[in-house]
């Protein structure tokens, strides 16, 4: 994102709050002098969730403040209680919370119209045993306030259950977040079938303007990751039409604000209605934003500077073009070389290709988002479909050959 700002914002006009432990963990500390845009970067809660107000006590409102912009899951709260502070649009400090939380936006979305999985909160492996054996021998078992797919797991009948507990328990990203934490909950879930999709909406003043729907592809695994998104999902009319009134009820029944909503929803049963997996207030991950930019012809992040800055909303648009990104998950173990990414960047209609590991890194079992080993991006002016085959055939011509590792099982 400060990539991006650097472009669009004057020279010092952000100021970065961050976590002391986040700052030390990632070497952020010379963060103004690799983006222009940044004034200065300060020490702060901005994961004190529980208690928000604290970040306020502790940043002095600036004289010329346009924005709060969340930028990460773990600051969604403490960015709507500064917003909310300092007389500044942004989610709402209560439905900040809500989407921060799976189980309350669980809870909130129960008596409304919203279709969800049935579900319940899961103290330890034998309620999660028990949800599964009502349920049809399946089960999701998930964090209530992760990101990334962490900690997600589909059990089947004959999945141990008291492994899969020890493995979403376990689960988390230590250079993301505060030593500091706040109790964990987690949820069991209705394991539903069907497409899975997400739709990014930009909303202002509580209307849902601009809005996207996105195709997913998932690994055929136990651990749910996301291998591709096409934008915009090739989808009938009428599915669009309903998820677009989906997320207005979702943004009424949460009281959202003003901002970014990016929902997850899976097209279950024989008509296909969408039922919402989970909702985050911020804006997405996995490449999304760039295949809106390409898509759309637009640009998301100056989207939501406009409603975060009040200047008015964003309105729908047509695209213009189909984009796709699809993920590179080569097997675990010791990479020992990489080849054909100079081959993949000249194919056909490849924006970009990324590539996040080199040789001697180790590559993990694919159990969250952050283990995938690179993407490739591809647009089509034929469409969405195009776009697809295009980022895979490029993704095909890339070989992330591994080893086991020294000492590690083959």
């Amino acid at each position: 994102m400060l990539g991006k700002l650097d472009g669009l914002l004057p020279v010092g006009s952000v100021l970065v709050l961050e976590e002391p432990d986040v700052i030390e963990a990632r070497g952020l500390a010379g963060l103004s002098d690799r983006h222009a845009c940044v004034a200065a970067l300060l020490p702060a809660p901005t994961q004190d969730e529980a208690h928000p107000e604290r970040l306020v006590r502790a940043v002095p409102r600036p004289p010329q403040v346009r924005a709060v912009v969340p930028v990460v899951e773990y600051a969604v709260v403490t960015a709507a209680a500064l917003a909310e502070e300092w007389g500044l649009p942004g989610a709402g400090v209560k439905a900040a919370q809500l989407l921060r939380d799976k189980g309350l936006l669980r809870a909130a979305l129960t008596s409304t119209d919203t279709p969800q999985p049935d579900w319940a909160p899961a103290t330890g492996p034998e309620t999660v045993a028990a949800f599964r054996a009502a349920h049809g021998g399946e089960a999701v078992l998930k964090p209530a306030g992760r990101q990334a797919s962490l900690g997600v797991q589909l059990l089947g009948p004959d999945d141990d259950v008291a492994a899969a507990w020890a493995h979403t328990t376990g689960a988390d990203e230590p250079t993301l977040r505060a030593r500091r934490r706040e109790p964990a909950r987690y949820l069991v879930e209705q394991r539903l079938h069907g497409p899975e999709v997400s739709v990014e909406a930009v909303v202002h003043e509580g209307v849902v303007g601009f809005l996207n729907v996105t195709a997913k592809t998932v690994r055929d695994s136990r651990h749910p990751v996301e291998t591709g998104h096409t934008v915009p999902a090739p989808l009938p009319g009428d599915t669009e039409a309903e998820l677009r009134r989906s997320l207005v009820r979702l943004a009424q029944s949460t009281g959202f604000r003003s901002g970014i909503l990016h929902s997850e929803w899976l097209l279950a049963g024989p008509d296909g209605r969408p039922h919402l997996i989970e909702c985050a207030g911020r804006m997405p991950g996995g490449g999304i934003t760039v295949l809106i930019d390409e898509a759309y012809g637009t640009d998301i992040l100056s989207c939501l500077l406009r409603v975060l800055e009040g200047r008015g909303p964003v309105e729908p648009r047509p695209a213009l073009k189909g984009a796709a990104v699809r993920f590179l998950t080569p097997p675990p173990g010791r990479v020992a070389r990489v080849s054909g990414a100079d081959r993949a960047r000249e194919a056909e209609g490849v924006h970009a290709v990324h590539l996040a590991v080199e040789p001697g890194a180790v590559v993990r079992p694919v159990t969250s988002s952050w283990e995938r080993a690179g993407f490739v991006i591809a647009t089509a002016e034929e469409g969405p479909e195009a776009a697809g085959r295009l980022a895979e055939r490029a993704a095909a011509l890339i070989d992330i050959a591994t080893e086991a590792a020294p000492g590690e099982a083959g």
